[in-house]
């Protein structure tokens, strides 16, 4: 189960861009909301979440994806079930992908440490023990951190690619990719 947790405040397009993507690639996701079924956006867009965060288990957690937005990171850090996943991500080996500020979490959390990882510009402090990337999506180990909004098809396409192989990213970008042609 792939679970992309949602606060008031997320970044719309960094949440439901890796959605549409992995669901595409016939990936089980799951939004969550953090704080409520429905969850406001940063930019004043509704969304209902699949499940709450009670409702959450690390027993099926393949990944775990934190959006970005302000103040959606600040909310998500502080959901004790979003900080104990993500430990539990990192602990055990699990996929844990954070977007544009969301990385800050990763790093106030101590998971970055002598980890490649990437964030909002500005950010770069709060990734703690972190060697900052210049790579607009970052993978090291089972810790993905993308730049921003402007790469959050190439952020669920990385995610995709990890969850259900090369070949089916590259598929799904094809087909994203004929649109404009």
């Amino acid at each position: 189960m792939i679970y992309v947790f949602l606060a008031n405040g997320f970044e719309e397009i960094e949440a439901l861009a890796p959605v549409d993507i992995l669901r595409r690639a016939e990936q089980t996701v799951k939004t969550v909301g953090v704080g409520g079924k429905v969850i406001t956006g940063s930019h004043g867009i509704p969304v209902t979440a699949d499940i709450e965060e009670k409702d959450v288990t690390t027993d099926d957690m393949d990944m775990m994806i934190l959006p970005g937005g302000m103040p959606g990171t600040l909310n998500l850090e502080k959901s004790p079930i979003v900080t104990a996943c993500a430990r539990y991500c990192a602990a055990n080996g699990v996929y844990l992908a954070a977007i544009c500020a969301a990385p800050s979490i990763l790093g106030h959390l101590g998971l970055l440490e002598g980890k490649e990882a990437i964030c909002f510009p500005g950010f770069e402090g709060e990734l703690k023990g972190a060697q900052i990337s210049e790579k607009p999506v970052c993978v090291d180990g089972c810790i993905i951190t993308a730049k921003g909004m402007g790469v959050a098809t190439q952020f669920g396409l990385t995610l995709a690619g990890l969850m259900a192989g090369k070949e089916t990213a590259d598929k799904i970008h094809a087909s994203i990719q004929s649109v404009d042609r």
